[in-house]
């Protein structure tokens, strides 16, 4: 793949042990290129301006200026570039504040490398890209959100069709469910869910963990 047809990346973190560590999981991907790197969020609003990268990774707590208040300042000027949120806190409160600020994905820093990659397509793409946990947070923290879904709406799915969005919502890969559900080829499973898309009329990855918040599929995850 041409570097012209690669997905430009800027990483922002704290920590350069960090940064240096997803820096080598994209370049080996052969998929993103990363054009940046810096580490606080004052100098990633100015470097963020100079080098318009498609997508930026943001951690949100940093000095100078925390991740959320330059994803604010970077996706006014720059509306074109997606921000993903890479961080370890999973409050409420920072998903919404995340999501309010721009930021078009919302990752927890312990998820793998595939789910990393997967999410950073989704949210270059332009889909709005959250695990299922974070979706669940993310209704029950915003004011105005959408109650539950009646249990009549639940019953249009099967009994697999639920285990197999619950599994989606909580952000697993076509191969992990896969592996789950007895070594399944990934593709009847990606067929699966883009049919259970169709049924609830929903069109991405965090519209249907929405849906599976809202449904009560993900109550017993573990709030952390």
């Amino acid at each position: 793949m041409s570097s012209e047809s690669k997905i430009k990346v800027m990483i922002v973190d704290d920590h350069a042990i960090v940064r240096e560590g997803i820096a080598e999981v994209l370049e080996q991907s052969g998929e993103f290129e990363v054009v940046g790197q810096a580490g606080d969020g004052e100098q990633a609003v100015e470097l963020a301006q100079e080098l318009g990268p498609d997508v930026i990774i943001m951690d949100i707590v940093m000095p100078f200026k925390d991740g959320i208040a330059a994803c604010r300042d970077i996706t006014a000027v720059l509306p074109d570039t997606r921000v993903l949120m890479l961080t370890a806190s999973n409050r409420d409160s920072a998903i919404v504040q995340a999501v309010n600020a721009g930021a078009t994905g919302y990752l927890q820093k312990f998820s793998g490398k595939e789910m990393l990659l997967s999410t950073l397509r989704e949210v270059a793409g332009g889909e709005f890209s959250l695990q299922g946990e974070a979706a669940r947070r993310l209704v029950s923290g915003m004011s105005g959100a959408p109650g539950p879904i009646p249990p009549d709406e639940l019953d249009r799915l099967t009994v697999r069709e639920r285990d197999l969005l619950r599994m989606f919502a909580r952000g697993m890969s076509y191969a992990e469910i896969a592996e789950v559900r007895g070594n399944k080829n990934p593709m009847t499973v990606r067929n699966a869910v883009y049919a259970i898309r169709r049924k609830l009329g929903v069109g991405s990855r965090q519209e249907m963990g929405v849906w599976a918040a809202r449904s009560g599929l993900l109550d017993d995850d573990e709030l952390l």
